[in-house]
């Protein structure tokens, strides 16, 4: 509505084009490894270290040993350090099933009320019995459940679940979950199918070998470990005195098991161990990390779930890593790793060259092998103490340096260099497996490897920022890839709200609007020295219009890093004046 001017005099209007558009929440760290239970090669956002556990376990027992993979660790570590989301994806070897129980009906014991399954696959899960040539499983481990039929009410149609541990029993029970009032009838508040939920996610691959993310069932899991597969309902085929047609819901409720048996879970598949040395089924842990095998498993079981995480409308993250796959023993995964992020072209990933044990000469020659500007490396192996088992362990740099990139982003921003005493410390670690010397560390930054030393009462430090591109340019340092990395992600979304809008002066000015104050508060953070935003007549011709096309010209001086500081000091003769 245009203001009426009465009198001479000067009218102020504000029009604030400043708006720049959020994109959506990113997690910080994508990890793939394998975990004691949960979902196979399903990508799942955890919060919190609880939250994985909760979701993927944490340990495990064996022959009366303790274990935990490098997985644990890793998360961990990340969110100690400040990390705030992660996608971890769970890999196994070989075919992994849920386990599944038929829950009888009262007076229709040929068939069932419902079916449970449950969430994770798995024997660590499911399985109570013996498992491996390496040891026994503790029988009924904490991973393990079991169901409980109670408190049946025929006159209402309500029953209660529990959910136990599965090596608890009759007498000295351990509830995991409680759920109350639950009903077989689909139109009542406390359906089961409702509350508990049904949903399930199948890893699968199409036609033309795509590899995707089908899920099933209409309703969210509320449940951690259980998830109702199906229901047999009653047939409604006669009608009551009312003429209403009558249920047999109430007649047909789960009936209370009893025993040591009682509800167990049956039927899942798969095992943790993988194909150790001359075939046979072993552990394969930390300090068993070798050519063959990865706690378990080959680099090959990783490929597949690292082509699911090129899907950058489905899975936002920033770091990806795989901790315990080096080069050496893994190359089909790391070069997995190197294209997916490369592909997505808005991650960066950490990866590891070489096994325990390894030369300073052996780890730069893996090193040359790679020439990615969205990769870098890090060495020596470090030494950190057991999340859940309380043990020192050696684990690949991959596996702490995660934490470190939370840190820098968490104190500085994406554009700082995760390295140095102020961003760099390495939180959790007890040693590294070489001490380093300032000759050690030239020659790994010549080789593009990123140095990991200790320094007395500083610590242990990331030294350098490398990515392991070869050509000489700033996208050679890790602080100018993420920050091309973040610039590319939030003015992306801004172009995203500019799709099929007119292609007009004035949506190109819109644009220019929201990017220039963006940039603005970067440089004015320290991430550019200067920058420039064209997107008018001179990129958008006739013919770019005619194309359906809008064209933006972006140009950044990133913000360079003070990696070397020459510092001359100066004797002068006495009477000299400063």
């Amino acid at each position: 509505m245009a203001e009426t001017l009465l009198s001479p005099g000067v009218l102020t209007r504000e029009n604030d084009q400043s708006l720049v558009t959020q994109g959506p929440v990113v997690a910080g760290l994508a990890l793939l490894g394998p975990t004691v239970k949960g979902p196979v090669n399903v990508p799942t956002v955890v919060t919190s270290y609880s939250d994985y556990i909760n979701r993927f376990g944490g340990s495990f027992t064996s022959a009366s040993i303790k274990y935990e993979y490098l997985t644990n660790i890793s998360v961990n570590n990340y969110f100690q350090q400040g990390g705030e989301t992660a996608i971890v994806t769970r890999i196994v070897s070989g075919g992994f099933a849920p386990a599944s129980t038929d829950v009888r009906a009262i007076m229709h014991a040929d068939s069932a009320s419902f079916t449970l399954e449950t969430l994770s696959e798995g024997d660590i899960m499911n399985n109570s019995g013996s498992v491996s040539t390496s040891g026994s499983l503790v029988s009924g481990s904490t991973e393990n459940v079991r169901y409980e039929i109670a408190n049946v009410d025929s006159g209402s149609g309500t029953f209660n679940l529990l959910i136990r541990r599965g090596d608890d029993t009759t007498n000295r029970k351990t509830i995991l979950e409680s759920w109350t009032d639950l009903s077989l009838d689909p139109n009542s508040q406390n359906y089961i199918e409702v509350v508990l939920g049904n949903q399930k996610k199948n890893f699968d691959t199409d036609g033309d070998g795509n590899r995707f993310i089908q899920t099933t069932g209409s309703y969210v899991n509320n449940s951690r470990y259980v998830r109702v597969s199906s229901v047999g309902l009653p047939t409604l085929n006669y009608l009551d005195n009312d003429g209403n047609f009558k249920s047999e819901y109430t007649s047909s409720l789960p009936q209370i098991g009893s025993g040591s048996n009682e509800g167990a879970m049956t039927g899942g598949t798969g095992n943790v161990y993988g194909s150790g040395a001359n075939g046979n089924t072993r552990l394969k842990m930390y300090d068993e990390i070798d050519v063959s095998s990865i706690q378990g498993l080959e680099g090959a079981y990783y490929t597949a779930s690292l082509t699911l995480l090129q899907n950058t409308d489905e899975y936002d993250f920033e770091i990806l890593a795989i901790p315990g796959v080096t080069i050496q023993n893994g190359s089909a995964a790391t070069n997995a790793a190197i294209n997916c992020v490369t592909q997505r072209g808005d991650a960066i990933a950490v990866i590891d060259t070489r096994d325990y044990g390894s030369t300073l000469n052996q780890v730069v020659t893996n090193a040359s092998s790679v020439d990615s500007s969205y990769t870098a490396t890090y060495w020596p192996w470090v030494q950190v103490l057991g999340t859940e088992t309380g043990k020192l362990v050696w684990a690949p740099a991959s596996t702490v340096i995660p934490g470190v990139y939370a840190t820098n982003d968490r104190i500085g921003a994406e554009w700082f260099a995760p390295a140095g005493f102020n961003r760099g410390g390495v939180g959790g670690v007890i040693t590294t497996e070489r001490k380093l010397s300032p000759a050690d560390r030239d020659k790994l930054y010549l080789g593009k490897v990123n140095p990991i030393a200790q320094f007395p009462g500083n610590g242990t430090v990331v030294f350098g920022q490398k990515t392991l591109q070869t050509a000489a340019t700033a996208l050679d340092r890790v602080n100018v890839r993420r920050l091309l990395i973040e610039l590319k992600r939030v003015i992306g979304n801004i172009g995203n709200t500019l799709l099929f809008e007119q292609n007009t002066a004035a949506t190109r000015n819109r644009f220019v609007n929201q990017v220039n104050p963006y940039l603005e508060s970067i440089q004015q953070r320290q991430g550019l020295y200067a920058f420039k935003v064209v997107m008018d007549d001179t990129n958008n011709t006739a013919e770019v219009i005619d194309r359906n096309q809008m064209v933006g010209q972006i140009f950044i001086q990133p913000t360079k890093t003070a990696e070397y500081i020459v510092l001359d000091f100066n004797v002068t003769p006495t009477g000299v004046e400063f």
